[in-house]
């Protein structure tokens, strides 16, 4: 049989003979749940009425009590009548609900001696409800013979509490009846579940011994072989012999083996020739794409930087010259002419700094400086700037600050950072540059009303060439947060940015930039 079925046929019967008896534990389970459950409700109605009957009798003895003492008090009929019709009450809804109870169990009932036993206990209820009736028809009715009133209680009582002791007594006997049942149940579900158990275990273990076992080692040979075919070892033996799915899938995995081993010769050659040209070529390629990338940065930068720094002082000397020519006094554009030549050969000093910066040339000069007279140099040569932007500048007098430190450099820091605030912060109006003297030296701090720099962003903006928070129409030779950092800090001194500006502080209502420089001072 082995050898005429497949392997999908017999792991497909092996499959179903335990998904079978994967059924049968279920359906065993769900019918002994079902039943179960039919018992413990049936157990639980049988504790309900216990309670309901312990209620009735404590109930009952309030109603002998009262009766006992009406009768003996000698009250009128209407009062008599009114104190038992109160607890009488009380009593007809406690049999209504052991009624109603009963009822419902005997609807539910299944056989003959269920029904039975549950209409002997209607009729006791019944028996119990027409003596209390009659007791309390009795005692209200209206007579004041002290006599007749004790022998309808007497009556009650005799014959109420037999009654009411033999219902307790069978519902207490059934109630253990059906616990009983239930733990017989339980027994019989236990043995059936163990038998079903060791059966499938018993299967399982002939299943997997006798067939997933035996197909696990001819996998495993697969598997063996297909690493040596992935190894390029094609000299793979699989000597399988049967005819079934994993025995074909074996011959064929021989083909395979045999045909790459002929073509593996023919493709090695091809295939280390092919990666050399490739190695080569993509060599070429990369270095050839660096260096573009780096020429068309530069020429970019570079004709960027060029055409801002060079035009504005370009145009004051042209417009100058023109003035001069024109009229009586050449003097006064004499000396713009002078002065805007010194600032167009500072801004041709800065561009060769910026371009030695770039290939690791830069060299600073350092020097005892005068922060005061260097903060006053900077605003002067940005008022232009700031006129055209609609800034106002807020620079308080300040007594001189001796620093260590390259003066262009430290004036081109300046510069920056004030152009930096007119791109960004034009719309607030309003600029205040402070200095102080601090232990270790000196400090400059630069405050706009702008709109501030996004903590996520303030990481970044000290990146090479980054421009700050709202760029986008980015002018200058783009000095930058991180060449001015650079700067600073080759001079012993720091940087930092905060943002948004504390209140008390703050220029006005927007969040604003504060951006503090410090410097060493003169060594002594």
């Amino acid at each position: 049989m082995r050898q005429g079925l497949s392997l999908k046929a017999r792991l497909g019967l092996g499959a179903g003979l335990l998904g079978l008896i994967t059924l049968l534990t279920a359906a065993l389970l769900a019918a002994g749940m079902s039943r179960v459950s039919q018992r413990l409700e049936t157990a639980l109605a049988a504790e309900t009425r216990l309670e309901h009957y312990a209620a009735l009798s404590t109930q009952v003895s309030t109603f002998i009590v009262v009766a006992a003492e009406v009768i003996q008090r000698g009250l009128p009929t209407e009062t008599r009548a009114a104190r038992i019709d109160r607890i009488a009450e009380t009593i007809g809804q406690t049999f209504s609900r052991l009624r109603a109870g009963l009822d419902l169990e005997v609807a539910e009932a299944r056989g003959l001696d269920a029904q039975s036993r549950r209409a002997t206990q209607s009729l006791a209820i019944a028996r119990m409800e027409a003596l209390f009736r009659t007791a309390r028809d009795g005692l209200s009715a209206e007579t004041g013979e002290q006599t007749r009133l004790r022998a309808y209680l007497d009556t009650f009582a005799s014959g109420f509490e037999p009654l009411l002791a033999e219902a307790v007594n069978e519902e207490k006997r059934l109630r253990n009846e059906i616990l009983a049942g239930i733990e017989d149940l339980r027994r019989r579900l236990t043995l059936a579940a163990l038998s079903i158990a060791l059966g499938a275990a018993a299967l399982s273990a002939g299943f997997y011994f006798g067939l997933v076992r035996p197909q696990f080692r001819r996998l495993d040979a697969l598997r063996d072989a297909a690493r040596r075919i992935g190894r390029e070892d094609f000299a793979i033996a699989l000597p399988d012999g049967r005819s079934d799915e994993i025995g074909r899938l074996s011959s064929e995995t021989e083909r395979m083996a045999l045909a790459l081993a002929t073509r593996q010769r023919a493709v090695a050659a091809d295939r280390a020739q092919l990666n050399e040209t490739i190695r080569q070529r993509t060599e070429a390629l990369r270095a050839a794409n660096t260096r573009l990338e780096r020429i068309d940065e530069d020429r970019r930068r570079f004709f960027a930087d060029i055409s801002h720094e060079l035009r504005t002082p370009l145009t004051v000397i042209l417009m100058e010259a023109q003035l001069g020519r024109r009229g009586a006094d050449p003097a006064p554009a004499f000396a713009t002419i002078e002065t805007r030549a010194q600032r167009l050969n500072r801004r041709i000093d800065d561009l060769l700094r910026i371009a030695r910066s770039e290939t690791g040339q830069l060299a600073l000069d350092t020097a005892p400086v005068d922060l005061a007279a260097l903060l006053q140099e900077a605003i002067a040569e940005t008022q232009a700037e700031l006129s055209n932007a609609g800034m106002t500048v807020t620079a308080p007098p300040a007594s001189p600050v001796i620093v260590t430190g390259d003066r262009n450099w430290l004036r081109q820091v300046v510069v920056g950072l004030i152009r930096n605030a007119i791109r960004h912060a034009r719309a607030g109006e309003k600029l205040r540059l402070a200095l102080q003297e601090t232990d270790t030296g000196g400090e400059i701090a630069l405050t706009d009303n702008g709109p501030g720099i996004a903590l996520e962003d303030q990481a970044q903006i000290f990146d090479r060439f980054a421009q700050g928070a709202g760029g986008g129409n980015a002018q200058g030779f783009g000095l930058g947060l991180a060449l001015a950092r650079w700067v600073i800090e080759e001079q012993g001194g720091s940087i930092a940015v905060q943002s948004p500006v504390p209140r008390d502080a703050a220029l006005g209502d927007a969040p604003g930039t504060k951006i503090s420089v410090r410097l060493p001072r003169v060594p002594g």
